[in-house]
């Protein structure tokens, strides 16, 4: 699988279905998971989890959110140019295009890239999504 380079609706992003070309990319440690991020809801439903009912309107309604339920993580991509590429694959891992605790740089974006997609908004570095993690009946904020 190859490793695309995208502007997402958070920050640059490394966009791929080989999770461990991603974490040989980002030197991170493969006890911590990636970020699974979905092109709709009804891809999100065919891995099995489900959303405890009290969450499932917040789900449809969030915006820059990263859920975590029984330790995945994952989203569900808006409708802008990295989701049209997510729309071909239904899922992909992502994850921040930077090396492991280091920010945003592009010459080493790019050596790590196989495919490279840049509108006009073009590639640039900026705040994380929010993520929360949902209980059965609480959920709590993490960043």
């Amino acid at each position: 699988m190859e490793i695309i380079l995208a502007q997402t609706d958070t920050t640059v992003g490394f966009l791929s279905q080989n999770a461990q070309a991603l974490y040989e990319i980002k030197s991170r440690v493969s006890s911590k998971p990636f970020i699974k991020v979905f092109d709709s809801f009804a891809s999100f439903k065919n891995i099995g989890l489900r959303v405890p009912k009290k969450h499932k309107n917040l789900l449809r309604r969030a915006q820059k959110t990263t859920f975590i339920l029984k330790q995945n993580s994952f989203r569900i991509a808006p409708a802008q140019l990295h989701s049209s590429i997510i729309r071909a694959l239904h899922w992909s891992y992502s994850t921040s295009a930077n090396e492991a605790g280091k920010n945003f740089e592009r010459t080493f974006c790019q050596s790590k890239a196989d495919i490279i997609v840049e509108d006009n908004r073009g590639l640039s570095e900026k705040s994380a999504s929010t993520i929360l993690v949902l209980g059965r009946r609480k959920k709590r904020r993490l960043r």
